[in-house]
Parts: structure tokens; sequence; C-alpha cells
């Protein structure tokens, strides 16, 4: 069983093209963290905690004990508190651009882009994306409520480095080779911290899911898992 979580602002539509290719060989499943493509919020914050509780509803409700998980950016943290959490509900963990290392001012730094008003003026058609990833939650307050998650992280919410040498469980931490938001050393260092650890690089690869061609994803989690 194979679960694929979305990252920050986006949605498990983003995967529909990969678990196309990926069916006839997993049981692949996608959901949404509340907030996020449609799904209401239910007045929750965005948390770690709360989108691990997300993800335990999901197998509940598709009776699944144990999963492994694909995690692209955020889902890739929230595969990790999960395992550290959970451990007997998760198996292997793959993960694609998930920032490691959080401080108050790199959270800072994020948040920045995330104004909603400078989208709207700078980048309108990224605007309308989102209006129309998230409705009818209001794309705005998704917005708002990241940036509210990441300054969390960034001030003590994030786990540490002993969290890290504590999950036990077989993780491989890729990056894009051209990824502007996640460094090569922080993804390298906690990758070493595992136990059961390994980093790989993904040449030619960018952040943005939309810019990784379903090719590269699908040959990575068949390698993964």
């Amino acid at each position: 069983m194979l679960l694929l979580l979305h990252g920050a602002l986006g949605s498990q539509d983003q995967f529909n093209q990969a678990v196309s290719l990926l069916s006839p060989d997993h049981h692949v499943f996608t959901m949404n963290f509340h907030g996020h493509g449609g799904r209401p919020d239910e007045g929750r914050s965005f948390d770690m905690e709360e989108f691990v509780g997300d993800v335990l509803q999901f197998m509940e409700e598709k009776g699944l004990e144990k999963v492994d998980i694909f995690g692209y950016s955020m889902g890739g943290y929230v595969a990790m508190v999960l395992a550290k959490n959970h451990p007997e509900k998760v198996g292997r963990i793959c993960t694609l651009g998930t920032k490691l290392d959080w401080t108050p001012e790199g959270a800072a730094k994020e948040v920045k882009m995330l104004n909603p008003d400078v989208i709207e003026a700078k980048v309108p058609k990224f605007a309308r994306m989102l209006e129309a990833r998230h409705a009818p939650q209001d794309w705005r307050t998704v917005l708002h409520q990241t940036a509210d998650m990441m300054l969390g992280l960034g001030n003590g919410k994030a786990l540490s480095l002993a969290d890290f040498q504590s999950i036990s469980h077989p993780i491989q931490i890729c990056l894009g080779e051209l990824d502007n938001m996640v460094t090569e050393t922080e993804s390298r260092q906690v990758a070493e911290a595992f136990p059961n650890g390994h980093f790989e690089l993904l040449e030619g690869v960018k952040h943005p899911i939309e810019q990784v061609e379903v090719e590269v994803l699908v040959a990575l989690l068949r390698r993964c898992f």
C-alpha cells in the first residue's frame, strides 16, 4: 500500500498522472490535508500533528493498517512526524523537496513569498490556480494558515536532530538539483542522521511538483518502493 502526500498549497490532484502510471504495479492512495483541495479546514489550524491526524483518519477509513509513504515537500515532513509518533503505521518513506532545517530566519524568508496581495499582483495566474485548487475554501486563508505553520516550525515546532535519529524506518531523502527552496546540505545531514536513511540528488529537477516530469517522479517511486 502506497500513500502519496501533497505539499503546502497543493492537493491530491497533483498526483493524478503518477497514480495512473503506478496503478498497474502498486495499490496507490492519495488524500487531501484539511483546508486543501476543497476539503474544509473544520476550524483546525495547519499544524503537523493535525495533518498527521488527517493521515490516521484516512487510513482508518480505508482500513489500512500500515502504508509506505511518498511525501512531496510538506507531505514528506508529515510522513516523518507520523513515523516518529506512530511508527507501527509506516513502512518505507520517500520524500522529495522537503525542507528540514527550520529556523526563525528561514521561516520568515519562506513566509515573505506567501503574501496573497503580492501574488495576485505579480503572478495572477498562480493566484487563480490556487483559487480553483482550493475552492470553496478561500485561497488567501490557505496562504495565511500555511505562513503560520511555517513560522511555528521556525520557532520551536520542528523536528530535532534527536527526533530524526529516533526514526528507524527506511527513508530516502530526495532533492532536485535545481531546487531553490531546500538545500543539499540540510537534506544530506538529515539523511545521515536517520539510522536507515539515504540521500539522492535528482539531476535537472526543480522544486515545484508541477515542473517535475511525471516519468521522473514515477521512476523515483519505483526505485523507492
